[in-house]
């Protein structure tokens, strides 16, 4: 059974004894890569017809800051591209980063928080890019839909374990 210390209300723990918290910090954001094309400009802009599906792509990277237990690089890319060769309207590709630092987690926790929570909270600022370089290139700008970073990781995780799988048999 255990006992409540009445003095600093931890469980079991010594006098003057506390539990340090998780913390997860986001040290800097910055902006990789960015580029945009549009290869039929000006003629697509004077364009009065409605312009082709977006085609979008998500990746998420993380990779430990070398040196550091508890710092990473989590890198969010967005590629955009509305229409085909010569129809091509715009491309764009983002790669938009932040440096995070993760303390007090435990080891399974890790790989959710960067690669669902740390993506979470780089999106908003991902996204207002990439509208903002699309309306600058003449277009409406572009907003990306929310991404469910949670989904993206549990089909990688599922890919993963059957690229295993494969391995092993």
């Amino acid at each position: 059974m255990s006992q409540i210390d009445e003095t600093n209300g931890t469980n079991g723990a010594a006098s003057g004894e506390t539990a340090t918290p998780p913390s997860l910090n986001i040290l800097t954001q910055y902006i990789k890569d960015l580029s945009f094309e549009s290869p039929n400009a000006p003629a697509v802009l004077r364009s009065q017809a409605r312009g082709p599906a977006i085609n979008i792509g998500v990746n998420v990277g993380a990779n430990q800051i070398e040196g550091s237990q508890n710092e990473f690089d989590v890198r969010l890319t967005l590629n955009a591209k509305a229409g085909e060769g010569a129809d091509m309207l715009f491309a764009v590709e983002l790669e938009y980063g932040g440096v995070f630092r993760l303390e007090n987690f435990p080891q399974e926790h890790m790989l959710p928080l960067l690669f669902v929570e740390c993506p979470r909270l780089l999106f908003p600022f991902a996204r207002q890019v990439v509208a903002d370089v699309t309306r600058n290139g003449g277009f409406p700008p572009l907003m990306i839909d929310p991404i469910d970073f949670a989904k993206l990781f549990q089909q990688r995780m599922a890919e993963e374990r059957a690229r295993q799988q494969v391995q092993t048999a």
